[in-house]
């Protein structure tokens, strides 16, 4: 049968069949291997008649090996072609299979109902997975093959999944002796389409999914084809010998041909040879190898993770790890230097290459947030000087026209927004490395930013990111599309492959099987994307950094917090929306209203003010939500009106930092106090006006100009600020604060991500004091539900984080709903109630015991159900481990802590100290 344009058949498939062989040749061998047959039929016989079918099965594990055949003449004179199988291994369905005729394997189901057939099924039925080609069922002799699919066999049925992991056949009602006979070459019906086979898969390759990415993962390629580059090049037969060499000769000559450091010098980084697979396809020319070496002088203040960081970095652009694949994902946590490694990198690449000292770089791009402009350029002339190398940076007076009319700068940095304005004149640019610092806010496809830097022709591209998977696999998929286009397949492929079975196996109501199925799709994408994703925890640098006290405090909420809030729970929207009645649910504008009660009282009275002043507003869902609350409100009380006593937060905070200010009055102890919202930003600004403490602050609204330099005084040994306000979202990723000691996070925020880079910009490379870092929640409100959440998505290194959502903040089922609006006034904290510890915050308890598994409770919002996993950056199990106190001790060891109890009704305190033994 004659066979059409298949993909694999396209692309090349080990399980195609081989070059016709003369039948002759195995004659001999045939006749040997027929007697052999026999004898093994007859052995089969009798173990058959001791015992039944499906124990003869388990014992017998048949491998079909499709690429050694032999061909004999049966005396009809027609070829036979059929698989050479070691005799003692062979099957008896296989014997069987081996004098079927190849016209007569056209199998059809027989009749009788999907239920009949079940039920006369084997329950240990054992099942076969084969790839095969498929076409719609017709009587042509040459069939057109449409595509290929994975067929499953299972006792009397079976399924046909095309590449992307969806059902496009089934059936049922086939004999099991023709199921269990499936070779190579056979073909079959399966629900209108005919099928036939190409090869056997195992079952781990169905169960990790391998099957389905075809030609993923492999690093080289084959290297039988490397005696291609031995041919000599093409030489004028009268070129003058006399001729002086050109620089290619020269580039050609081994003796002049070094490297431009010494590699065999002390702590000299040398980066990997290529192997003989990538001389092949990337040095065409023959060019002598060239070891390539990291500048002296960078190398010797890297530390040992910075250096195995830009190994892989290296391997990763160059196509080394994943045959041509370019693209690389550093996820080291906040602190550990990335910058630095990408700088190393490009100076380099821009000086060096592995073939005949040619660089591999003429021009980079660093794409950034706009408050990291400065800091990247700061941080070329911090390590290579202003002399080097030029580095361009893109702002309001230095366009992107210069850069394209000036050869003197190799590097150009720009922000997100810049890149947008000026998008056409970059695509214009031939880069040949994209650097993406804080990539992870690509992680939406769909978005301009993401589909500007995709259209950029440039193929070697770097993601930089602390926080790789914030919400969902989705994202994850889109950094890993955006690094290396189609690696994973398509977005539906990558879906059905691994997200839907992880999703499931992360269910309790999940099967064995479909748990099974799950972890072993995990690691195979694990594996996968550990080919060029390098991910290294804070834990490297710990040794090198000081101690830190890490403090999450309940904050009792005042008398007219408690009366605001359940006057919104009793509102009329909320509910409706608990009750289901609304079709566009209005539980964000609920969820923002309590958030900004929680924050103090008068953001709320802003609101419903604003509110009452636009009569003609079309939110009906936020002025319903705030009928007579206003009259909860004190009648004298304004917006203007600043009181700490309404807020417990607020209280807290005052404390806080007067005992700061106060404890540390003989050395510049300075805080970092960070809040989402600007809102918030200006109530806290006034304390600091209030309380005359000198401050400075970061937000949207701060020139990208002025940014770096506000933070470089701050840091100074002669700032004079004692606070700096920060905006999470503005400047909470990528920043140096080192200069502070402690940091304060006011408010949560949705995503773990956000709160995590605010919280790490204090303690990273460089800082000298000892850490304080506080979060601020208030006692059983909508806020330790928050926290609760980030806890459950806080498992970066499994990959899966909360999938039973594809968006954070738009789908919540009405349980979820219900457990956000109810306050829990009856307890001191609800997250320890959850531990269901037994020390009761008398003491400081300090749990010894890592076996207790974490509790999963309604009210925990689909925290991940099964085993602690002990690389989480924070889990509920782990939180055993942490310091319990309640706000009813009599003395607290921490100076600034006792100080504040009285507002307190529970503590977590973690203290990491790096020095210890």
């Amino acid at each position: 049968m004659r066979r059409s344009a298949a993909p694999s058949q396209v692309l090349g498939n080990v399980g195609k069949k081989p070059r016709f062989t003369p039948p002759g040749k195995c004659t001999a061998v045939h006749l040997k291997n027929e007697t052999k047959e026999m004898d093994q039929e007859i052995k089969l016989k009798e173990i058959d008649e001791k015992e039944g079918g499906a124990s003869l099965l388990s014992k017998i594990n048949v491998q079909n090996q499709n690429e050694n055949f032999t061909h004999s003449v049966e005396s009809t004179g027609k070829v036979n072609t059929k698989p050479c199988f070691t005799m003692e291994k062979c099957s008896k369905a296989e014997m069987k299979m081996l004098n079927v005729p190849k016209a007569d394997a056209l199998c059809l189901p027989t009749s009788g109902t999907a239920k009949e057939e079940a039920a006369q099924e084997a329950p240990d039925c054992l099942v076969k997975y084969f790839s095969v080609v498929w076409c719609k069922a017709s009587k042509k002799k040459h069939k057109k093959w449409e595509g290929d699919a994975i067929l499953i066999t299972k006792g009397k049925s079976v399924i046909l999944k095309d590449m992307e992991g969806k059902d496009i056949g089934r059936g049922t009602g086939y004999k099991t002796k023709e199921l269990d006979s499936l070779d190579e070459g056979q073909t079959l019906m399966v629900g209108g389409k005919e099928i036939e086979v190409m090869g056997v898969i195992s079952a781990d390759d169905f169960s990790s999914g391998r099957c389905f990415q075809a030609g993923i993962g492999s690093h080289d390629t084959d290297p039988t084809a490397l005696s291609q580059t031995n041919t000599k090049p093409f030489c004028k037969p009268f070129k003058n010998v006399c001729q002086p060499s050109t620089k290619d000769n020269m580039l050609k000559d081994p003796q002049s041909c070094k490297p431009r450091h010494d590699p065999n010098a002390s702590n000299s980084l040398v980066m990997p040879r290529p192997n003989a697979s990538h001389q092949w396809m990337f040095n065409k020319a023959g060019l002598p190898v060239v070891d390539v070496v990291v500048d002296p002088y960078i190398a010797s203040n890297l530390r040992p993770h910075q250096k195995e960081g830009i190994i892989f970095l290296y391997e990763s652009v160059m196509g080394m790890r994943v045959s041509g694949r370019f693209g690389a994902i550093l996820a080291d946590e906040m602190g550990l230097g990335k910058t630095l490694q990408c700088i190393a990198l490009v100076w380099t690449l821009l000086r060096q290459g592995p073939y005949g000292c040619k660089p591999v770089l003429k021009r980079a791009l660093v794409v950034t947030p706009g408050s990291l402009v400065k800091n990247w350029k700061k941080e070329f002339q911090k390590w290579l000087g202003s002399e080097r190398i030029k580095v361009f940076t893109v702002d309001q007076d230095h366009k992107v026209e210069e850069f394209i009319g000036s050869p003197l700068y190799s590097v150009m940095i720009i922000s997100y927004e810049m890149l947008l304005r000026s998008l056409d004149q970059i695509q214009a640019v031939e880069f040949n490395l994209l650097i993406c610092d804080e990539g992870h806010r690509l992680k939406n496809s769909t978005i301009k930013t993401t589909t500007a830097l995709t259209s950029l022709s440039c193929e070697r591209r770097i993601i930089l990111t602390g926080t790789p998977i914030q919400n969902d696999l989705q994202e994850f998929y889109a950094l890993i599309e955006f690094v290396n286009p189609g690696i994973l397949g398509s977005l539906s492929t990558y879906r059905k492959i691994y997200e839907e079975p992880i999703v499931r196996s992360r269910e309790p109501s999940a099967t064995q099987e479909e748990k099974e199925l799950g972890e072993k799709r995990a690691a195979e994408l694990t594996r996968l994307t550990g080919l060029f994703i390098l991910r290294r925890t804070q834990e490297v640098i710990n040794k090198f950094l000081p101690p830190k006290t890490e403090s999450i405090i309940f904050c009792r909420p005042t008398v007219l917090q408690l009366e605001l809030y359940r006057k919104l729970l009793s509102s009329r929207v909320i509910t409706s929306c608990l009750q289901g009645r609304l079709e566009n649910s209005p539980h964000l504008i609920c969820i923002g209203a309590l958030k900004k009660l929680c924050n103090h009282p008068c953001l709320l009275f802003k609101a419903i003010k604003e509110k009452s002043c636009d009569p003609m507003s079309e939110e009906y869902d936020e002025s319903s939500l705030y009928e007579g609350v206003i009259d909860v409100f004190p009648q004298d009380y304004t917006s203007d009106t600043f009181s700490e006593t309404d807020s417990g937060k607020l209280q807290v905070l005052v404390k806080l930092l007067a005992a700061i200010h106060e404890l540390n009055s003989s050395e510049r102890q300075v805080v970092v106090l960070v809040s989402n919202y600007t809102q918030t930003l200006n109530v806290l600004q006034d304390v600091c006006k209030h309380y005359g403490y000198s401050y400075t602050r970061l937000d949207g609204h701060t020139p990208v100009s002025q940014r770096q330099h506000i933070v470089d005084t701050f840091n100074s040994k002669f700032g004079s600020a004692f606070i700096f306000l920060l905006s999470s979202k503005a400047g909470g990723v990528g920043l140096n604060l080192v200069g502070a000691s402690h940091l304060i996070l006011y408010d949560i925020d949705w995503n773990p991500a956000t709160d995590i880079q605010a919280m790490a910009r204090v303690w990273r490379d460089g800082q000298k004091h000892t850490v304080h870092i506080y979060r601020l929640l208030t006692t059983g409100s909508i806020e330790e539900k928050i926290y609760q959440r980030q806890i459950s998505k806080q498992d970066l290194s499994g990959a899966v984080v909360d999938l039973s959502k594809t968006s954070e903040h738009t789908h919540f089922s009405v349980e979820e709903l219900k457990n956000l609006f109810t306050l829990h006034e009856d307890s001191s904290c609800v997250t320890h109630d959850l531990l269901e510890c037994d020390c009761m915050g008398k003491i400081d308890h300090q749990n010894t015991s890592s076996e207790k598994p974490p509790i999963s409770r309604s009210c925990q919002l689909e925290q991940n159900h099964g085993k602690p996993n002990s690389k989480k950056p924070l889990s509920m199990s782990q939180l055993m481990q942490w310091k319990h106190f309640s706000g009813q001790h009599q003395t607290l060891a921490d100076p600034f802590l006792e100080r504040i109890k009285e507002n307190v009704s529970f503590i977590f305190q973690n203290v990491t100290n790096p020095t210890s033994p």
